[in-house]
């Protein structure tokens, strides 16, 4: 099993709500923005993100967070929500005194850095959204396979489960095979996810519905646009994108171009918040710097 670069791990107590795993690359120039990379529905932090991490780490400080129910994330009573997933975030900034911080938010973490950035706008200076949108429910076909998402549980508990998804990585490899080598570190960590918090949080992002508001959030933002998305329709896409006046970056893939277009994705969001981050380096008295572009 060959494993990529990964920032070192960590854990931390987050005060009434529980202990959470997040890695942290700290730049050598101070100056460096700081960001907080969110990660999707049914990923974790290192298998959204793992394509970029090296691209991010020459130039910025960063965070990334499993979420509740994902990967390494906390098991808490409660049933998933956005809300808590946000300021679970929020918390992590305020113990490591990092804020405030460019968001990267991919799938359900665009949800998640919206929500985070209206909760807690002290701690935001910017956000990067991909591959997401303002709602996923304003159609009937849309709510109809949302209420397909408990069946999700009994699938990732099956016997058959760990055949099924090597099957599926290895095709998947054929179109990427620079995903060979890491197949059965992909695989591992798929299995981390608790089932029922999948089927819950899936469940959070059916109700999700940023329309009303997310014209109100008021920070730079950029918006990476996976234009061959059938899961995440383009035009939703761009919806989210008009609303936040952000930053476009068109890249030509699925939902799955973390993996299948990795270094198109990898370029394409270090690009997305070298722009935000100049943006806020624009305004007075920000702090933020342009001195370590790459």
């Amino acid at each position: 099993m060959i494993v990529p670069w990964l920032p070192p791990g960590h854990t931390a107590v987050l005060e009434g709500r529980g202990e959470v795993f997040y890695r942290h690359h700290q730049h050598t120039d101070p100056a460096a923005p700081t960001l907080l990379l969110l990660h999707g529905w049914t990923a974790s932090a290192d298998l959204q993100f793992f394509t970029a991490y090296e691209a991010l780490a020459r130039d910025f400080s960063f965070l990334a967070i499993d979420h509740r129910g994902h990967g390494r994330g906390m098991r808490p009573a409660e049933r998933f929500e956005l809300e808590d997933a946000a300021d679970d975030g929020a918390a992590l900034i305020e113990l490591l005194d990092v804020g405030p911080v460019i968001l990267v938010g991919y799938s359900m973490g665009g949800p998640l850095s919206l929500l985070l950035t209206q909760r807690h706008p002290e701690l935001v200076a910017g956000l990067v959204v991909q591959a997401t949108a303002l709602e996923w429910n304003a159609t009937l076909n849309e709510r109809l396979r949302w209420k397909t998402v408990r069946m999700l549980s009994p699938i990732l508990r099956s016997w058959a489960y760990p055949s099924w998804l090597r099957a599926g990585l290895r095709r998947m490899s054929s179109q990427s095979p620079a995903l060979d080598p890491h197949i059965e570190w992909l695989a591992g960590e798929l299995s981390r996810n608790s089932a029922v918090s999948l089927v819950h949080a899936g469940q959070a992002l059916s109700r999700y519905d940023a329309v009303r508001w997310a014209t109100q959030l008021g920070v730079p933002a950029g918006m990476l646009i996976t234009t061959r998305d059938h899961l995440v329709k383009p035009s939703k896409q761009r919806a989210l994108a008009a609303a936040l006046g952000a930053d476009v970056v068109e890249l030509a893939g699925d939902h799955l171009s973390p993996w299948l277009n990795a270094e198109e994705f990898a370029a394409s969001t270090h690009r997305l918040v070298r722009g935000v981050a100049d943006r806020i380096a624009g305004a007075a008295g920000t702090g933020y710097s342009s001195s370590s572009r790459g």
